[in-house]
């Protein structure tokens, strides 16, 4: 089963972070992400830019609007991801507390669902199994 594995942080933290400690904060990542290949759980794995680089688009009534940043006000912002491949929800879990982020912030474990068209289960994603 696939899951999205979300790392919310405070990016007020992650800017004040010496270089020195996020380079080795960056670099426990991909070790991680190297493991996890390994282990046939990774899938795919991104950082994210600022929350003040986004661009939140909304289609209502055939319009489409687009506003600047994030959508909440929230101390935390998502600032990146991982689309992992677990047996279940406890293997997920033990996945994403293997995260070098996640002593820092927030780390969210989403199961992904297929998406139902006529009464029959299909995957999202061409490259599902």
């Amino acid at each position: 089963m696939k899951y999205l594995v979300l790392i919310h942080l405070d990016e007020a933290m992650l800017e004040a972070m010496p270089e020195k400690e996020m380079s080795a904060l960056n670099d426990r990542h991909l070790e991680l992400n190297e493991a996890l290949l390994k282990s046939g759980h990774f899938i795919e794995a991104e950082a994210l830019q600022p929350a003040a680089t986004t661009a939140i688009v909304r289609v209502r009534n055939d319009k489409v609007g687009v506003t600047d940043g994030p959508f909440a006000e929230t101390k935390e912002q998502v600032a990146g991801f991982y689309f992992i491949e677990a047996r279940d929800l406890n293997e997920a879990i033990q996945v994403a507390s293997r995260l070098p982020s996640a002593p820092l912030g927030t780390v969210e474990v989403r199961p992904c669902r297929n998406l139902i068209v006529d009464g029959t289960p299909r995957p999202a994603s061409s490259k599902s199994k």
